[in-house]
């Protein structure tokens, strides 16, 4: 009998803490984690930083990356942490596994934008944030995601998630 191998998507707009809070996650339960932003083209980060938003023939590529990260994980039989944006269905659509579960990162827009402006040395500009959440389109309820509000600090952001997915301390 094969045991199933959690990977959790962090996803939600740029701002929202994916990096933090998935990091976090990841050391205190031992998983593996891949900041999915390292996985984008060079050109796609190119036009982020150039203040363009990217379109959909710009993301199929770093989506096939990040399903290749998770499908990696599985095959090893390894829990994981990646984040991704995911903002439509049909992203997360390709990113979809049986023992794969999105983390929704959400919040008031002002204060993802607070964030956005307060960040240092990340290529993604302020002025994209409109368009990340003009995109999103929240998970529905056939769709395996939990959401976490954003007024809740990042610690206790990390308790929910292991509460809510009754996760343990699994070393990768």
């Amino acid at each position: 009998m094969t045991v199933p191998v959690p990977v959790l998507v962090f996803m939600g707009p740029a701002g929202t803490g994916k990096s933090t809070v998935a990091g976090m996650l990841a050391g205190r339960l031992g998983w593996d984690f891949q900041e999915g932003d390292d996985l984008h083209p060079a050109e796609n980060v190119a036009k982020m930083a150039s203040g363009h938003a990217l379109n959909d023939d710009d993301r199929w590529p770093w989506l096939d990356r990040v399903a290749a990260w998770i499908d990696g994980q599985i095959a090893a039989g390894r829990p994981g942490i990646i984040t991704c944006s995911a903002l439509k269905r049909s992203y997360r659509d390709v990113l979809r596994r049986d023992d794969v579960t999105f983390v929704l990162l959400m919040g008031d827009p002002k204060l993802v934008l607070e964030r956005l402006l307060r960040r240092q040395g990340h290529y993604m500009p302020p002025s994209l944030l409109t368009s990340q959440f003009e995109t999103l389109e929240m998970p529905d309820a056939d769709e395996r995601a939990i959401r976490v509000d954003l007024d809740l600090t990042p610690g206790e952001q990390v308790q929910e998630v292991v509460d809510r997915l009754q996760l343990t301390h699994t070393p990768s």
